[in-house]
This record gives structure tokens, sequence and C-alpha cells, in this order.
């Protein structure tokens, strides 16, 4: 039997982010028509994701986050409802990093008017997690194969430079204009953030665009295949 998906995301108050993660697992549906996607959420929002993995049995479980980096919610939350499964469900990367991913904060760049030369900051979320600051990085990496301009790093919260300080030193640099990539997935409290940020440019939440889908099916069908062989 084919395994769930279970869309799980963080959270929010924010209406409009709901709507656009909403929009976003609607898309994921259409792309997996043969597919049961259930969505949960690890805060704010109900349903848990313990609940919903416990719910799905006893049919197998594919767990993929809607998170762009390794952090608490992929290691605990998520971590802890996977194994409570005892096996019958798994858990996915984070969306990122991803190409496609990359291609489509450059999409939003260009959307944004960036011209050459304009200095770029990819503006995260953070996290305490050292290991969601590699998965940043790692996503820069990428971006700047796709940028004419200099890319660095600031994050809403947790460890590393804060976004404000790294559009500061990038105007301190020399730049004629800096433009904050907003690498969050939706509108919320860390996409305001990024909005205050002092930036000259600030480019829209990633989903619920086809690509963020994309990637999410594609993190499914690679997890999905061992477990359907196991059924």
């Amino acid at each position: 039997m084919t395994p769930v998906l279970i869309a799980c995301s963080h959270g929010t108050s924010s209406l409009a982010g709901r709507t656009a993660i909403s929009a976003l697992v609607e898309k994921v549906r259409l792309l997996l028509p043969h597919v049961a996607v259930e969505e949960a959420f690890v805060d704010v929002q109900q349903p848990e994701i313990d609940d919903v993995v416990r719910a799905t049995a006893p049919r197998a479980a594919v767990v993929v986050p809607l998170l762009l980096s390794t952090g608490f919610h992929t290691k605990v939350d998520i971590a802890r409802a996977v194994t409570d499964a005892g096996g019958r469900a798994s858990a996915t990367a984070p969306l990122g990093p991803h190409p496609l991913l990359a291609d489509l904060l450059a999409t939003r760049l260009r959307e944004a008017g960036t011209a050459p030369g304009d200095a770029v900051v990819l503006a995260a979320a953070g996290s305490t997690d050292p290991a969601a600051s590699v998965d940043v990085v790692a996503m820069a990496d990428l971006l700047r194969e796709r940028v004419d301009g200099p890319v660095s790093v600031g994050f809403a919260a947790g460890a590393g430079t804060r976004i404000g300080a790294a559009v500061a030193a990038a105007r301190d640099a020399g730049a004629p204009r800096v433009v904050a990539a907003s690498y969050v997935l939706a509108p919320g409290f860390f996409a305001d953030v990024i909005a205050r940020s002092g930036a000259d440019l600030v480019t829209a939440p990633l989903a619920p665009d086809d690509l963020v889908a994309r990637v999410v099916v594609e993190r499914y069908l690679a997890a999905a295949a061992p477990l359907t062989r196991a059924a």
C-alpha cells in the first residue's frame, strides 16, 4: 500500500501564512493524485505531528518537513513522532538546501527588480542548532551560482549574523543596493523580521510556488520507495 505523505510545517498565527502553506499542500496533492496527503504541525496549529502519525496506523507514512533547514523541529518533534510509530514511518530531510529552491530564489530576486551588482543577503529564520546554519550556507552557495553579485547570509533568530547586520555590512562594503532574499516559506513572524531589515528590496516568501511542491514530491518519493517494497 502506498505510504501516506504527512506534510509537516511549523504552524503560524498568520492567516496569509496559513493560506500559503495550505495552497502548497494542495499543489502536492495535485502532483500525487494517488497518494493520501495529510497536514500536520509542530507548533501553533493543529493537528500535531504525533497525532497525525498515530492516526495513519496501520499504514506506512512518510513525514516531509515543510521546513527549509535542519533544526529542533526535525531532530526532536518529527523524529519523536516517527520513532513512536515503530518502524512504520520515516522522515525525509527538510526541503533545503536544494537546487530548485535556489532557482526559485533567483526568480524571486528578478521579480523584485534586482540589478547586476546588487548585494544579496539570504535571509533565513535561523536556529540555535548549528546544522541549520550549515544548511543555509549551502543554500547560499547554490544561490551564488545563479546571481550576479555578492551573496551573504543573515538570520532572524538563533546563532549567526542577524539580517539587519548583514544588510548593513553589505552596504558598508559599497553595494549600490542590498536585497534581502526571503528564505522563508510563507508570510508570518520571520517574513516580517526580514521586511524590517533595512534592505532596499525584499523578495516574497517561497510558498506556494510549484518548485517548492516539486521538492516535497521528490523528498516523498525517495523515502516512500523502501517503505512500499517492505509492505
